[in-house]
């Protein structure tokens, strides 16, 4: 008579399996922890079937993919029930890592551990990555910015194995292992954070959960904060110069350049004895000049060029310098005076020009622009942007151009792609 081979394996799962798992299950229901599971059941239908990569399911699964081209799921739905689980986890430390180069949060995974067959029981399915879980364990009714609600922890599950310490003895595996990452306020998990929370009565309040754990809005007002402080100190590009005063120089003498009231140069070559309206004398025989002052019949001429840029047309902002009074228009004056400064608005960007007694000189250009990225539609439908500047620039104009003309009953839109405009068609 021979015994039968003794081996703790076995094809089928029989009376040992259910023994080990039943005792695992009585483990995890007396020493684990409430877990609270947002079930995960598809993609949303917000985007679907708009281009071919983001095809129209004509049903929901978890295997669908919204995006085939990014490979994302976007935006996600998830069942309107919560299931209630037990897991496990080692607590550890939260700690912030400052080796590195700014602050980092360290220890912020949690590896959560579920028994298979409960979860597979009460959900109807695994446990998968897109999955959102709450810890009510860790909720924090001290919280400073709770108010009157006691948030639990969420957390949003990264990838899912089978736990290694999870195996018994007959080979056969008992518990899931969960890689869990805190939630963020992102789009896939917009319908959990919009969720109205309820106060300890349970009655609803207009609160939702974003508004309680996110912290978008804050970065926001302190982004806004910093641009605000950035456009206060620095409001347009290049260098404001507007306070500094320009002195046109003679460019034979070098000397300041000044006319007597009835606009004659009051400073003549090197070579000639200079004399002014009393007959002082300017230069001495030797050419060298002799500075002898402006009087109340002498003024400064308007200058030719803003030294302060230095070449740079940058810094252009159609102003003239030393705060010289300036007419402004489509068109140049009937009869202008000698020196005489003229922006003209009609001009992109425009431009001023100087009068030098014969014809319009261009002086500079207004290049100068605000330093912020808003547009005209910014500026009128924002209340938080409303008397900011408009943002003026050809290159500006063209990226963000969306003008549509009506041309032979259609209408086209002044921004073309290179690739719509060089479409190929058949001959007719």
């Amino acid at each position: 008579m021979t015994m039968p081979r003794l081996s703790l394996y076995k094809p089928e799962k029989g009376n040992d399996y259910k023994f080990i798992d039943k005792s695992i299950w009585e483990m995890f229901q007396i020493g684990g922890t409430d877990v609270l599971v947002h079930k995960y059941i598809g993609p949303g239908s917000a985007t679907q079937g708009d281009t071919p990569t983001t095809p129209k399911y004509n049903s929901t699964s978890e295997t669908q993919i919204q995006d085939l081209l990014f490979l994302e799921n976007r935006d996600r739905k998830y069942d309107p029930d919560i299931y209630q689980l037990r897991g496990v986890y080692n607590i550890q430390d939260i700690d912030f890592n400052l080796s590195q180069f700014g602050l980092f949060l360290q220890n912020d995974t949690v590896f959560i551990t579920f028994h298979i067959n409960d979860t597979v029981e009460k959900i109807g399915r695994k446990i998968i990555a897109g999955d959102v879980i709450e810890l009510p364990h860790l909720k924090d009714e001290h919280a400073l910015n709770d108010l009157q609600f006691a948030l639990k922890r969420f957390y949003v599950i990264e990838d899912v194995n089978r736990a290694a310490e999870g195996f018994s003895v007959t080979w056969y595996p008992h518990l899931y292992r969960a890689k869990c990452k805190p939630l963020v306020d992102s789009q896939e998990f917009k319908q959990i954070l919009d969720a109205v929370q309820t106060d300890s009565n349970g009655n609803d309040t207009n609160t939702t959960l974003r508004d309680i754990m996110s912290t978008y809005e804050k970065e926001m007002q302190i982004t806004q904060a910093v641009l605000d402080q950035a456009d206060s100190d620095a409001p347009k590009s290049g260098y404001d110069t507007t306070q500094f005063y320009t002195l046109q120089k003679n460019s034979t003498t070098g000397q300041p350049d000044i006319i007597t009231a009835d606009g004659t140069e009051l400073f003549a070559s090197l070579e000639t004895q200079a004399r002014d309206e009393h007959g002082n004398l300017l230069f001495d025989n030797t050419g060298d000049p002799i500075y002898v002052g402006s009087t109340a019949s002498t003024v400064f001429k308007s200058p030719e060029t803003n030294e302060y840029h230095y070449g740079d047309i940058t810094m252009g902002d159609g102003i003239p310098p030393n705060g010289i009074p300036f007419s402004s228009g489509i068109a140049f004056p009937i009869s202008p005076a000698d020196g005489q400064f003229h922006l003209r608005t009609d001009f992109r960007p425009q431009r001023l020009f100087r009068f030098n007694g014969a014809r319009w000189v261009k002086f500079e250009d207004n290049v100068r622009m605000t330093m912020n990225n808003l547009g005209q539609s910014d500026v009128e439908s924002c209340k938080r942007f409303e008397g900011k500047e408009v943002r003026e620039k050809l290159l500006t104009a063209f990226i963000n151009n969306p003008k549509v003309n009506k041309i032979s009953g259609k209408d086209i839109k002044e921004k073309q792609s290179l690739a719509k405009a060089l479409r190929p068609k058949a001959d007719e």
